[in-house]
């Protein structure tokens, strides 16, 4: 497994909200489906809502 840096931004309400997560997972596609999954789960967000900006491996 890889290890990944994702941020970005989402809306929580009416605020424009700015996040930075660390993942783990197989490929850089399947990083980004892990954070619209914890944003979903943890604040209701949903995944039209969530932009996210980058993505990179950490070595």
């Amino acid at each position: 497994m890889k290890e990944f840096r994702v941020s970005g931004k989402f809306m929580m309400g009416s605020t424009l909200q700015k996040f930075k997560k660390e993942v783990r997972a197989l490929s850089e596609k399947r990083a980004r489906e892990k954070i619209y999954q914890d944003l979903g789960s943890k604040h209701r967000v949903r995944r039209s809502r969530v932009l996210i900006t980058t993505v990179e491996e950490i070595p």
